[in-house]
């Protein structure tokens, strides 16, 4: 069975994958100081108490913090005797390679929901994901990534606001029944909910103009089903677009090996 490992700047997620779907997925902080040791003992209770019986033969790691995956190659090789692959290596290769400026680096999130997004939905798309930075990629029509855009994340706004005013609290992101709040806390969540609703559409509108050919939009992220309250843009809602991408590029990459 196949352990999938996205780690992001916020929470790590670890899904088990049996061929044919996924019999679990978990999360906990992202936390570089973790060690393999506590990680395992961390998924073996997570098992037991959830009775999911699973003999982890593979890993593939996705890491958008590099000094986390360290400790998560070690637990894969001392607990699951395997060696992981990790997106974004040069052993680890993709179904198209990203066209994007000669020495950039792509964050392997961005690789492994493009793989995704393009199976479930073709290509000409661009998938916003609603994690710790909103972030937008830019699918072509083969399947590569050709380059998206960054914006600070629903919840990093929300924090900068609060820690820079004294005057102004910390809020919860929801969607406001009015855009004209009444109190602090209303104006708060309407500037940030609509603001966001404002930038999503703004930036894929550019995004479209400076395409040469129609495209979907599709969301992912936590965040993503609340937004989508607020705007009809989106094609598709995708709540496991990494996971499904993880186990793609694992097979790829096993076919590969085999050929």
């Amino acid at each position: 069975m196949l352990l999938a490992i996205d780690c992001g700047n916020t929470n790590t997620v670890f899904s088990i994958w049996n061929g044919e779907r996924f019999l679990a997925t978990w999360r906990c902080s992202t936390d570089h100081t973790r060690t393999a040791d506590e990680y395992f003992v961390w998924l073996s209770t997570l098992m037991t108490l959830n009775k999911v019986e699973a003999h982890i033969s593979e890993c593939i790691i996705s890491s958008t913090v590099p000094r986390v995956v360290f400790n998560l190659r070690v637990l894969c090789d001392r607990y699951y005797d395997c060696r992981p692959l990790v997106v974004g290596k040069p052993e680890c290769k993709l179904p198209v390679a990203p066209r994007v400026d000669i020495g950039t680096t792509v964050g392997s999130d961005r690789l492994v929901n493009t793989v995704s997004g393009f199976d479930r939905h073709g290509g000409d798309l661009i998938l916003v994901d609603f994690g710790t930075a909103t972030t937008f990629d830019v699918v072509d029509e083969d399947g590569a990534y050709i380059g998206g855009v960054i914006s600070p994340g629903v919840n990093l706004s929300l924090q900068a606001l609060s820690m820079a005013t004294a005057a102004l609290p910390h809020v919860d992101v929801s969607h406001p029944a009015t855009a004209i709040g009444k109190n602090t806390v209303a104006c708060m969540q309407s500037g940030v909910y609509w603001g966001y609703i404002g930038l999503v559409e703004g930036i894929c509108r550019q995004i479209r103009l400076e395409h040469p050919r129609p495209m979907m939009v599709i969301a992912t992220g936590g965040l993503a089903p609340l937004f989508q309250q607020g705007t009809d843009l989106f094609d598709a809602i995708e709540d496991d677009l990494t996971m499904h991408g993880l186990v793609l590029i694992n097979e790829l990459n096993k076919e590969r090996d085999t050929a």
